[in-house]
Parts: C-alpha cells; sequence; structure tokens
C-alpha cells in the first residue's frame, strides 16, 4: 500500500543552541514557524553539547537537527556534532543571523546538510527541511513511521 500525503507522519526537527549562545529568540520562531508548517518540532533550547544534542536526537527520532546561531562559538562544536549525528544518520542544518555565504560554504564541505542565514524565508525553509527529513526516511531501512 503507498502512503498518501494524509497518512504520512510529520517530519519531526529537534532545534536547539549550541554553546553559551544565549541568543533564543531566533530559534523560538524559526520552531512556530516550522511547526506551523506542519512540522513537528522538539524544541531542546539552550546551552548544549554535541553530545546532548544528538543523544536528544536519537532519543526523540528526530529526522533532521537544526541549530540556532547567533554567536560565532557553534564553529567550534560542528565538527564533533556532525560526526555524531553522522553515526545516527541524522542530517543537520544550521541557521542563524551570523552566516555568511562563506560560512554556508564551509558548513556544507563539513557536511551540514543545508544552511539557513538572516533573511530565509519561513518558507523555503520548511520546504527544504520536510525534504531533509523525507530522503532521511527513504534512506533508512526497514523503518515505519
Amino acid at each position: 500500500m503507498t502512503a498518501t500525503p494524509a497518512t504520512i507522519s510529520p517530519v519531526r526537527m529537534l532545534i536547539g543552541i549550541l554553546g553559551l549562545d544565549q541568543h533564543e529568540t531566533g530559534a523560538l520562531v524559526v520552531s512556530r514557524a516550522m511547526m506551523e508548517a506542519g512540522i513537528e518540532v522538539i524544541y531542546l533550547g539552550r546551552f548544549h553539547t554535541p553530545e546532548s544534542v544528538a543523544r536528544a536526537a536519537i532519543t526523540e527520532d528526530a529526522d533532521v537537527v537544526g541549530i540556532s546561531c547567533h554567536s560565532w562559538e557553534f564553529l567550534d562544536f560542528v565538527d564533533d556534532l556532525v560526526a555524531r549525528l553522522r553515526e545516527a544518520q541524522v542530517p543537520l542544518i544550521i541557521g542563524g543571523s551570523v552566516l555568511t555565504e562563506g560560512d554556508a560554504r564551509a558548513l556544507k564541505a563539513k557536511g551540514v546538510a543545508d544552511v539557513f542565514g538572516a533573511g530565509s524565508s519561513f518558507d523555503a525553509m520548511a520546504t527544504r527541511i520536510t525534504e531533509i527529513g523525507h530522503q532521511r526516511r527513504r534512506a533508512e531501512t526497514g523503518a515505519s513511521r
């Protein structure tokens, strides 16, 4: 039996903030916008390590992890987080106001699935996050949702 859009469960996205970055407003706004777009959001909050984000992604069965960054501290954590999420086969998305086009290229070269800087539209973000989440699901073998 082929699943119809009405029977496919929503993409599950974990959103969090790494390190001591205290800028939470953007993460909260994006969380709400993604929920309104039909994405199931698990909001992890601030002050996390790559280990705690990866553990939560596995525990929550997240299809994708989004990291909100509004300081450059996240750069110290990206390699570790990408490696931990790669083990769990969970794609990583990074967004925030401090991201430049150069940052986006460097992050994608490290294995980040996509990057959204200031001015990204919520519709484009939701579409891309849903695509990435569904790609992960298709890559899973033997999993059903």
